[in-house]
């Protein structure tokens, strides 16, 4: 099917009629020609092949899109092997393991804080703990003094606003290079002072890291750091949301982890399955290449359903229904191979620490259906604003 208006794709605003249109996608189209335009794949399988094989789908749109170089060239999400590899490596040895795990009492007080001040019994979660808790911990990550945390805060609102506002494709360049260019300086003052004065940050770890004689850029530090906080910061506001939403309209799970906290870990990887954060990513193909049964040219690009694949009755059995203790759960929320996501540990993190902490403070905690949610552009998926009612006592 190639005419772009047979087939409408629809918005992911809380209601069930993207899942349904998905489960219709991968049984009657599972690759699907948007017009002239991208190949969309739906299924499992097909996606898996996507996005695992870096030398047939290259993750460099620009390869289609030249307008699109300014933004691609030096990013670490942009590109292939083997520059990828290199920067990657360099990458893993400034952001461990053992770097992620250390900021666990530091993710606890923040979000302890931000509870702490909440005095009514309704309130936002988005506005009150899942946008300011990833700000404040990324920022501080990087080694951002507290009196220039808001300046994040400013930056991370014009990167939301972007995917709200229709963009000519000649203007896309420019309109994102504006709204993250006050980020860019600063990362980028702040990378050439940790180059001669390192500190415990992230930043400093880049900046100083090393292999085989070879140094991360400026340009690349500032790019990566830039892209950890904005993409970073929106998967766990995303994922925290999610999370609760998913629990309020499952009451016996939510009744199941309030009694057994050990299940938060299976049940945060059920919520990214269930309701990825991210809906989709980008590749384009290097070669002629099959998936699923269809001929895509070379040159083209295409679009997995990352959400779509997390919802493959293949894959998952009964994958419409929300399962806290599903094993095996092999979802590609994060990604898969060379390009998993950097900051899924971090987000993991973040929202294991956000749930245990919410149900501490909180003796009921529902969603209020009587107030109106609106719902982040395609291409994501979560709520910009979570009215929530609670008791403490």
């Amino acid at each position: 099917m190639t005419v772009r208006d047979e087939i409408a794709v629809p918005d992911a605003d809380g209601s069930n009629e993207l899942f349904d249109w998905l489960g219709r996608m991968r049984s009657e189209h599972p690759v699907w020609q948007e017009g002239d335009g991208p190949y969309h794949v739906f299924r499992y399988e097909d996606v898996q092949q996507v996005i695992s094989d870096p030398k047939t789908f290259s993750n460099d749109s620009s390869r289609v899109m030249p307008h699109l170089k300014p933004l691609t060239e030096g990013h670490i999400n942009s590109m292939d092997p083997p520059d990828h590899g290199k920067l990657r490596r360099l990458v893993n040895q400034a952001f461990t393991p053992k770097t992620v795990a250390g900021l666990e009492p530091r993710i606890a007080a923040v979000t302890n804080e931000l509870l702490t001040a909440v005095d009514a019994e309704r309130f936002d979660l988005v506005d009150v703990l899942t946008y300011p808790l990833p700000v404040i911990v990324i920022s501080e990550l990087l080694g951002v003094p507290a009196s220039d945390r808001d300046l994040f805060r400013v930056w991370a609102d014009r990167f939301i606003a972007l995917g709200d506002q229709p963009i000519a494709p000649e203007d896309f360049v420019a309109t994102f290079q504006a709204a993250t260019r006050e980020m860019d300086e600063y990362l980028l003052g702040h990378c050439q002072k940790r180059r001669t004065d390192p500190k415990d940050d992230l930043i400093s770890r880049l900046a100083t890291a090393e292999i085989d004689g070879e140094r991360l850029t400026d340009d690349e530090v500032v790019k990566f750091t830039g892209i950890l906080f904005l993409t970073g910061h929106l998967t766990t506001t995303l994922l925290i949301g999610n999370a609760m939403q998913c629990l309020d309209s499952h009451p016996d799970a939510y009744a199941e982890l309030r009694a057994d906290r050990s299940l938060i870990p299976s049940a945060i990887e059920e919520v990214l399955r269930f309701r990825s954060p991210f809906t989709t990513v980008s590749r384009v193909t290097v070669t002629d290449v099959e998936v699923g049964g269809h001929l895509i040219p070379a040159d083209r690009m295409v679009t997995p359903w990352v959400i779509s694949a997390n919802h493959d009755e293949d894959q998952f059995p009964d994958a419409h229904r929300f399962d806290i203790r599903r094993t095996p759960n092999r979802h590609v929320a994060f990604g898969r191979g060379g390009h998993f996501c950097v900051g899924a540990p971090l987000a993991r993190l973040e929202a294991e620490v956000a749930l245990n902490a919410l149900l501490d403070t909180f003796r009921e905690l529902r969603v209020d259906h009587g107030r109106d949610v609106a719902y982040h552009a395609r291409g994501m998926y979560g709520a910009k604003n979570l009215p929530m009612t609670a008791r403490r006592d």
